[in-house]
């Protein structure tokens, strides 16, 4: 039976699983173990073997692969190859699942790891998800609109996604972020000028500058971890977001806010991903209510229990 074995390292290159860059990056140049394994389980690795020509198998640990390697992966994956491609991934056991579609392979290995995200715990952000197919019954229009041009362009970024904004107003509520596959940090490419949570200056002083360095820079760490996510599985994320942000222009007084927001992936003719995010201001709350809102006000806990 003829195979070819190739192994894909986190940064997306491709390596033999014999050679001299595989032994280097796993650290060990005389492995007496199964090294290979070791590094798919353990380090993010990615195994693509064909076997005989027929199937094309894909092994994976979902929980620690980044957008770089699976980017590696998915442009193996749309060349003329095998008819069948089976998916091996470890959960808390090995799994396998198979398909006659590249396709549908390469959809469902992002599903696999979108699957591993959730969102990082915080006393003062939350983010409620929701389902993006009930985006076009519920969402506000601005949402909804720039999930329809992102269905109609396939996902491919280009001047028209611009155009399309501006003719129809939504220039001011649209962030863009820059995320290169091997860094992974998010930078602003635009700000839209309504959207001064971070403060008035900001939609021109931050463009360039690395989301996680926006003046609450806990709030910047936690809501970058959404936008590597996205870019990562290439998959819209819609959610409610309730967060109370400190704004260097409120004299340092934090304000609690809610909105509603939309995340998607764009490609590009390059290997880095475009992040947009569109946002609906769904509240601006007191400090009592954000409080009620999270079930850490006293005298709400009493109002709920004698009502």
């Amino acid at each position: 039976m003829e195979q070819l074995t190739l192994l894909f390292s986190p940064e997306g290159a491709c390596l033999l699983p014999d050679g001299e860059e595989f032994l280097a990056a796993l650290g060990d140049p005389n492995p007496d173990y199964d090294a290979v394994g070791f590094a798919v389980r353990n380090l993010g690795f990615i195994k693509f073997q064909v076997l005989d020509r027929l199937v094309t198998e894909i092994e994976l640990h979902p929980r620690n692969v980044d957008r770089s390697v699976l980017s590696a992966v998915e442009r193996h994956l749309r060349k003329p190859g095998t008819k069948l491609f089976r998916i091996k991934y470890l959960e808390s056991e090995w799994r396998s699942e198979i398909s006659a579609s590249a396709e549908h392979t390469i959809a469902r290995l992002h599903e696999l790891c979108a699957a591993a995200f959730g969102p990082p715990p915080s006393e003062n952000f939350s983010a409620e998800l929701k389902d993006y197919e009930t985006l076009a019954r519920h969402a506000a229009m601005p949402l909804r609109m720039m999930a329809q041009k992102w269905r109609t362009s396939f996902g491919s970024f280009d001047s028209s996604v611009l155009s399309f904004a501006i003719d129809r107003h939504l220039l001011s509520r649209i962030m863009i972020a820059e995320i290169m596959p091997r860094s992974l940090d998010p930078v602003f490419r635009f700000i839209g000028d309504g959207l001064t949570a971070l403060g008035n200056s900001y939609p021109f002083e931050g463009i360039g500058r690395p989301l996680v360095n926006i003046p609450d820079k806990d709030y910047g760490a936690w809501v970058a971890e959404f936008y590597k996510s996205v870019a990562v599985t290439g998959q819209p994320r819609y959610d409610v977001v309730t967060a109370t942000i400190q704004n260097p222009g409120s004299a340092g007084k934090a304000r609690p806010i809610s909105y509603e927001r939309l995340l998607l992936p764009w490609r590009t003719p390059s290997d880095e991903v475009l992040v947009s995010l569109v946002s609906n201001r769904v509240s601006e709350t007191s400090e009592r209510e954000f409080a009620m809102l999270l079930g850490t006000d006293p005298a709400a806990r009493k109002l709920v229990k004698s009502s």
